[in-house]
């Protein structure tokens, strides 16, 4: 099969128009990182640390009743069981140990644990290992996937490096033409056609990429349920043909994950990754969620490397995970 490069000259019907792929052009509040993070996190910030304030103001002593409130905030914020249970382990040991005796300090000693607990997921993804660097994009539909591309696409540009993208979601036509609208915005190239076999295009895209010494192929695949088989087992497929293309390849597998979705993110993580081996994670829309509490879920359960988060619509809402500035907004601090 022949690649092809396309372009929408035509914006999307309305039922189907990519509103986060044009509003993400738009540029974001005249606000730092720290800040805009922060914001993001309010709504779990209200879940976890104003309880956690009004806990400690209430309770004179560190006492077994201080630890069970503190138990139900984490479990309210969706921090998760084993993690909720490896937290307040961690706390009594020092409680214990520093002979912590005021709110203050506890709260200084769960932030400092709940770094310690993060920081493992601070690895910053680094294309420089081959060319091109093929990144295979996964996750539901509904996630940001697409648009995590297109945001990505311009990421790397802004980096100096040159991009191809291969529309590899031929199941559903609002994806390519979400992807199309991502290409001519950011004058990239965009490899696929409708109809064509997801595997074959992403094929194509890499040989393009290869014949143009690209630096970075960023691949879309369909949106699918970790309960949909077949699909399931098309995405096992495309990275098949992937290493077909570059044995070496996909030098990156990314599993993009909705935050609003909670607990059921172990979930879908554990099933991709069964698929596809997940190298990386990109969790979104934590300004929307009181859920960001579920990266600690992640942290003790599936210790997958979070490269990227996103907190809005803004080219630059998307950026590199990192453990103490997260903390840091969750608390309240940034």
């Amino acid at each position: 099969m022949a690649f092809g490069f396309f372009k929408s000259s035509k914006t999307p019907a309305v039922s189907e128009t990519p509103q986060t792929a044009v509003s993400d052009f738009e540029p974001s509040a005249k606000r730092s990182w720290g800040q805009r993070l922060k914001s993001g996190l309010s709504k779990t910030r209200t879940v976890l640390t104003t309880p956690v304030g009004d806990l400690f103001s209430r309770h004179a002593l560190i006492d077994d009743a201080l630890y069970e409130e503190l138990e139900t905030i984490l479990l309210a914020a969706d921090v998760g069981v084993e993690a909720t249970d490896y937290l307040l382990t961690e706390l009594r040991t020092r409680v214990k140990r520093d002979k912590l005796a005021d709110g203050s300090q506890l709260k200084s000693a769960l932030k400092a644990i709940m770094t310690d607990l993060l920081a493992p997921l601070e690895q910053p993804l680094d294309t420089t290992t081959a060319k091109p660097f093929v990144i295979m994009l996964a996750g539901v539909n509904g996630a940001g996937k697409t648009t995590t591309i297109g945001k990505l696409a311009k990421r790397f540009q802004a980096e100096g490096k040159s991009v191809l993208l291969a529309a590899g979601d031929t199941f559903r036509a609002a994806a390519r033409e979400q992807l199309a609208v991502w290409g001519e915005r950011n004058q990239v190239e965009v490899v696929g056609g409708q109809g064509n076999d997801p595997a074959a295009v992403i094929f194509d895209a890499i040989q393009s990429a290869k014949a143009q010494a690209i630096d970075i192929v960023l691949a879309d695949t369909a949106g699918r349920l970790p309960t949909q088989l077949n699909l399931m087992a098309e995405i096992t497929k495309v990275r098949r043909v992937i290493q077909k293309a570059d044995p070496t390849a996909p030098h990156e597998v990314l599993l993009v994950l909705d935050a609003n979705t909670g607990q059921n993110l172990l979930a879908q993580v554990k099933a991709f990754n069964d698929a596809v081996q997940v190298s990386g994670l990109v969790l979104t829309k934590l300004d929307g969620t009181a859920k960001g509490g579920t990266i600690a879920a992640l942290a003790k359960r599936q210790p997958i490397p979070v490269r990227f988060i996103g907190i809005g619509e803004g080219l630059d809402d998307l950026q590199p995970f990192q453990a103490g500035e997260f903390v840091d907004a969750l608390f309240g601090e940034t």
